[in-house]
């Protein structure tokens, strides 16, 4: 075989036109096979990109029962395979039956050799950009950001922009809705840091007491209060030489925010009962629902604080804000959930993903987790329905700019919703959007989108 040449596979009975389509092809290395085992045979070792198949093989060359189940077999053992049926004029309905099974696409006989090399040229870019896709995403399952899930641009640039940051020293303020992803985005400034090495460290600012916060974060010496048994180091000080995350820091109260100022503008800290000064060398990233601009304004959280922990600030969009996001989490939690309660083959209905879709999400990427887990254990048969999610559809109303603006903006908008819709299947894609496969491709490249 040529390795030079990616292998094409042509399953044909006709020994005439098994040569016309070898001659029409010569930039591939075809391969030919005549019936089902070859065919099957051909797949298991060359593995090709691309299949051109007639339906009406033996034993029944003139129907379309044999060339199916051809069709099903060789998607089950290489279901990225490109399928490209090659029908009469009659079989308009066994051609539609091959799509539904899977097949790529379909040409008529007598086939144009120019067209059917287009078509063929289509699917292997598109083979080819799927398994590039798919070794990105593998890729990415190793980055500290691969737990942020999105194609929202907003949500993106906020990515790049944490891995700028990550490298430097800078107190960096994460602002965003609860739910949205804050602890993810400070672990990978951590992870993406030269001290990826030491602790990450977190506290909760409104999980514990007051009374009890001050020892939690600087630490006491033995007998420094009743029930000081022994010294105990703070979560500051176990953090030294790594990042130090303070979530919720709009709930500490001013006397700790006094303390907190002085840490930050001395690096030392002093343990409750102790009177050395211990200095240390952490990161700071912090994170807030509250906005505390309002909060200087009210008195309740003090303004020198707000500048040492603000020296960079990322705001985090909530979920409905985020193009596309919705129907891309569902489809991951629900694969997620999925394979952990046996429950492989579920599938959104229409009603569902559109119900997801225009749901407001106030609890963001946290209030999503929980509501696909509980459809998926709920969902009765194959498909998560509208009623399984127990969410009331809500409508939001659209920004209108100039003709222009409105028409590139909703086709993009179109176009990311629909591939996260479709869980990024090109042929759903076009399907959904009444467009042809080649149409839909020239809109992505128009607009950017990979």
């Amino acid at each position: 075989m040529n390795r030079g040449k990616p292998p094409l596979l042509i399953i044909e009975d006709d020994p005439g036109l098994q040569k016309q389509l070898r001659w029409s092809f010569d930039a591939y290395e075809v391969l030919v096979a005549g019936d089902r085992e070859s065919a099957l045979a051909q797949v298991r070792r060359h593995q090709p990109a691309v299949v051109t198949m007639d339906l009406g093989l033996p034993p029944d060359p003139d129907g379309a029962s044999e060339g199916l189940a051809t069709l099903q077999q060789i998607l089950a053992l290489a279901p990225d395979t490109k399928l490209i049926v090659l029908t009469g004029n009659q079989d308009h309905a066994n051609a539609v039956k091959a799509i539904g099974l899977g097949a790529y696409d379909f040409h008529q006989k007598p086939f144009d050799p120019e067209m059917l090399g287009l078509v063929i040229e289509r699917a292997f870019i598109l083979h080819a950009l799927q398994q590039e896709n798919r070794r990105m995403q593998q890729v990415q399952m190793d980055s500290p950001l691969s737990g942020i899930i999105s194609r929202d641009p907003g949500m993106l640039k906020i990515c790049r922009n944490v891995e700028k940051v990550a490298p430097s020293d800078a107190t960096v303020m994460l602002l965003g809705e609860s739910g949205t992803g804050k602890e993810l985005l400070a672990k990978a400034l951590h992870q993406l840091s030269p001290r990826q090495g030491k602790r990450f460290m977190a506290i909760n600012c409104a999980a514990i007491p007051e009374s009890l916060l001050e020892s939690e974060l600087f630490g006491y010496e033995k007998g420094a209060f009743t029930g000081a048994a022994k010294q105990t180091l703070g979560k500051i000080e176990f953090a030294n030489g790594g990042t130090f995350f303070l979530d919720e820091v709009g709930d500490l109260p001013m006397a700790l925010q006094a303390k907190i100022l002085r840490f930050l503008q001395e690096r030392v800290i002093e343990r409750i009962g102790g009177r050395e000064e211990i200095p240390v060398d952490v990161r700071i990233v912090c994170a807030t629902h509250q906005n505390l601009k309002e909060m200087i304004v009210a008195g309740d959280f003090r303004e020198d604080l707000y500048y040492r922990l603000s020296e960079i600030v990322v705001t985090i969009p909530p979920l409905r804000e985020r193009m596309g996001d919705a129907a891309l989490l569902a489809h991951h939690f629900k694969n997620k959930f999925s394979v952990q309660e046996g429950r492989s083959l579920l599938n959104f209905s229409q009603e569902a993903l559109a119900t997801i879709e225009s749901y407001s999400w106030p609890g963001n990427v946290r209030e999503m987790e929980n509501c696909i887990k509980r459809a998926v254990i709920m969902a009765e048969g194959s498909q998560i329905s509208g009623e399984d999610l127990g969410l009331q559809a809500s409508t939001k109303a659209e920004e209108h700019l100039n003709l222009r603006q409105v028409r590139e903006e909703a086709e993009y908008k179109a176009l990311v919703k629909v591939l996260a819709r479709v869980n990024g299947n090109i042929a759903k894609a076009a399907d959904l959007l009444g467009v042809s496969r080649p149409t839909l491709y020239d809109l992505m490249n128009r607009l950017g989108l990979k």
